[in-house]
Parts: C-alpha cells; structure tokens; sequence
C-alpha cells in the first residue's frame, strides 16, 4: 500500500480514486464497512483509498482531553492493507486545516489532490471549518466536480452503533470480548521491541517489551495474550503487563510480554501483542518477593485461559 503525507507532489496515477474518508482509529467494523464500500465503488478501476488526519483532530484541539488511541498510524495501515486498500493519504490536522471551508477542502484535496470518483462517508459525516460541510452539501460539490458520494450506515452491535468510543469504553472495562465483537478482531498491540533493565530475567520472568506513548494506552493491567511474529512460534502463549510497573517505581508506561517456554532473543523485532483475556488490575506490592509470587499465579492462570482458548 502507497502511504503519502500530505497530497503534494501527487503522481498523475495517484488521482482517480474511490477514497474513504475518517479517523479510522480501530479500524473497527463500522471502518471495514466504508472501506468495503469503496471497494465496491471502485468497478471503473479506480483505486480504493482511505483518507485520515495526524493527529487525530481530538489532540490538535484539546490535548488534555483526547482520548487514548487504539492504534498507531503504522498500525493503522497495516489493518487497512489488509482490507485491501491500495493508498493511505495522511492530512496533518492543523490549524491551516481547521480553518479551511467546506468548499475549499472538497475543491483542494478531494478534487485537486486526490482527483476523486468516488468519495464514501458515515452517517452524519461533517467537514470543514467549524464542521460546517454536510453530506448534503458534499453531494452538491460532487455533482458540480464529478465525483460521486456514497453515504454508508452504521454498524450496530447488540443494537449500538459501533465506534471508537465504544471500543475505548470496552477495554477500559477489561471487556475483551465486547472489544473483540466491535473490532472484529481481537484487540492486538503492535510494536518493536526494545531494551529494558532486565528486572524481569533477574526474577525469573524474562520479557519482550514495548514503550507506549501515553497517548497510546487504551487499557491497563495483566492479561493472558498471544505474541505472534516469533519465527517457528505463531500465537506464542505469554502473560503481560501494561502499565508503569509501581512496585519498581516507573513511571512511563510499559508493555511487558513474558513468553512461555522461550528464552530467544527478541530485541528490535517487530511483534504484535493479541489481548485474549484480562486477569487483574496493576497493583503496587510491598516486595519483589509479593511480586513475584503473583507473577507465578499470573502465568498460572494465563496458561490455563489460553490453553482453553485453543481447545
């Protein structure tokens, strides 16, 4: 998949598309329905693209109060790839952006930049300044600029809509499987793995780890999970944490992956992380000692879970 930054310096084969237009923070079921719209879209041959912001307007407008991300840009497009998007546009969302009319962001990205057939929007989709652009006016701009619009519904699971929000809520809660349903997926991290101080091999639990931007923290606490992208290992079983690690005063937040049955080295791969189920909060323990022996009954329990998961 063609990733571009901004729209500039376009090629003449980068216009023509049937683009999909959101944050797409997820990529969740309500996402895999404007994507599969596009695709449907695309009978003329043209490319089926997804267009997003960076940041996620949230963290431009109020930092202090943006949500945590599900996911990471590269993430994000890894996930679209796999729907079969073929280009990934990246607005950055800045003040210029913000500012920009309706008229002015349908005439120079969907018309100038990306030379659009075939623009596809949720419910309720609004664009431009003071998200004044509508659905309706966006199909009064298609008409006069040669572009069609599709307008898809939402998804509902048990008789909500499906959104990122929804997602957030569920895995805050440790409600994996609600996660899982909204996503239709289970909720995985991906990352490269870096160095850490080695506490863990020094207790016996020797782990994979993965620096989180706090922005990035969706959930906290340990769980049973599945590491995959280990050569010979597909769905490698192991116990992790996510958190800032109390008991040996952190602070930044971590995620730690303790594989079982493994001691390779893992250092600058890149993994990803399938939550499978939530055993318990992050909790401060008066020893290392304390710690150690819920280390124990965590790996305990995350066998038992995952080896009945793949029964």
């Amino acid at each position: 998949m063609q990733l571009s930054r901004g729209l500039r310096n376009c090629r003449p084969d980068d216009r023509g598309v049937a683009v999909a237009i959101g944050n797409f923070d997820g990529v969740h079921r309500g996402h895999q329905a404007l994507v599969a719209r596009a695709r449907s879209a695309a009978s003329g041959g043209e490319r089926v693209a997804v267009l997003t912001f960076e940041p996620h307007p949230r963290e431009f407008l109020d930092p202090a109060q943006a949500p945590p991300r599900l996911m990471r840009l590269a993430e994000k497009s890894t996930a679209l790839a796999a729907l079969g998007v073929e280009r990934l546009a990246v607005l950055r969302f800045n003040e210029r952006l913000q500012r920009q009319s309706p008229d002015d962001f349908v005439r120079e990205v969907l018309h100038d930049g990306l030379g659009a057939r075939h623009v596809v929007v949720g419910e309720g989709f609004r664009y431009g300044c003071r998200r004044a652009g509508t659905v309706d006016s966006l199909r009064a701009a298609g008409a006069v600029l040669g572009f069609d619009v599709h307008v898809v519904p939402s998804v509902a699971v048990d008789g909500e809509r499906v959104s990122s929000t929804r997602v957030r809520a569920a895995l805050a809660a440790g409600d994996l499987v609600t996660a899982q349903r909204l996503l239709g997926r289970p909720y995985s991290i991906t990352g490269r793995v870096v160095a850490g101080q080695r506490l863990g091999r020094e207790l016996g639990f020797p782990t994979a780890n993965f620096r989180m931007p706090p922005s990035s923290v969706a959930l906290r606490g340990i769980y049973a999970v599945r590491l995959q992208g280990i050569e010979g290992r597909p769905d490698a079983a192991a116990v992790a944490s996510l958190g800032t690690r109390p008991t040996v005063g952190g602070i930044e937040p971590l995620l730690e992956v303790h594989v079982f049955d493994y001691d390779g080295d893992l250092y600058g791969r890149r993994l990803t992380v399938e939550f499978i189920e939530r055993l318990r909060d992050e909790e401060k323990f008066p020893s290392l000692e304390a710690l150690v022996t819920q280390m124990h009954a965590d790996a305990t329990r995350a066998r038992e879970i995952l080896a009945a998961h793949a029964a």
